[in-house]
């Protein structure tokens, strides 16, 4: 435990004002896949859809857990540490806090709080400092808001999903400025813009790329993940891809995905 104590956890918030940019698909699978190195991994849902709960456990099990008062959204609205609320995902070094529904209304209930900004930041502390965990990855909801806000407060690491279709980098220009504008409250950093939901067929890559290419200091992962069926399946299977079929190209590229954020996040 003291070995553990030594360790310093970093925090990466995965975030994007768009929605369908696949934010819920990277955090749940490179999640499985750095705990499959052997890094230890908390997965926060911070999102109302429930997607990255439902990621790996089914419909029933997800509504079970949302009905019985721990969630993230129980926790951030009483200010609890967040250490009681988490759920052993059914993979080896991986744990999840779950979300809820009624995260649609953690804005009103944040309005009231004081220092609203730093709430998630302080539900976290006790985890951090524990050592127990080498990764947190926060998947937030895609809006612009207090609480996302507060994702990004608590987070060392942004990383931007940006799906390759022609209105893939719609308000990416906005997220920027939303960074930019909060520089005095977070030291969070982008790590880096993925590209999703490639089709080599069609130029869209080739474009969003070099359109990526014109902001300056931004990293955009060499990585990238193409359309691949079997994400799909894997999630109705409330499954990681690479645990639903391995040998497909998407679940390569995640395992290659996390590798790189490994290497670059010096973990």
């Amino acid at each position: 435990m003291a070995e553990n104590a030594k360790k310093e956890t970093k925090v990466i918030c995965f975030t994007n004002n768009k929605g369908g940019s696949g934010k819920s698909t990277t955090c749940a699978n490179l999640g499985y896949e750095l705990a499959a190195l052997g890094k230890r991994v908390l997965l926060v849902d911070g999102d109302m859809q429930l997607n990255l709960s439902l990621s790996f456990f089914d419909e029933e099990q997800v509504l079970e857990i949302a009905e019985s008062g721990k969630t993230l959204y129980d926790a951030i609205r009483a200010k609890k540490d967040l250490s009681d609320y988490v759920v052993e995902a059914p993979y080896a070094n991986l744990d999840l806090i779950p979300s809820s529904i009624l995260m649609s209304q953690i804005e009103y209930d944040l309005f009231s709080m004081m220092q609203r900004e730093l709430v998630l930041k302080k539900c976290l502390k006790n985890i951090r400092r524990s050592g127990v965990y080498d990764y947190i990855l926060i998947d937030a909801p895609p809006t612009l808001g207090t609480w996302v806000v507060n994702v990004l407060c608590a987070s060392d690491e942004i990383v931007i999903p940006v799906e390759a279709t022609p209105w893939g980098l719609f308000g990416l220009a906005n997220m920027f400025d939303f960074l930019g504008k909060l520089e005095d409250m977070t030291d969070a950093e982008v790590l880096g813009v993925l590209i999703t939901k490639v089709d080599e067929r069609k130029n869209y890559y080739r474009q969003t790329r070099e359109i990526l290419g014109e902001y300056e200091e931004i990293r955009v992962f060499d990585t990238f993940i193409h359309v691949d069926s079997a994400i799909e399946w894997s999630q109705d299977a409330s499954k990681p891809v690479s645990v639903y079929k391995r040998s497909t190209r998407s679940a390569l590229e995640y395992k290659k995905l996390a590798e790189e954020v490994m290497k670059y996040g010096g973990r």
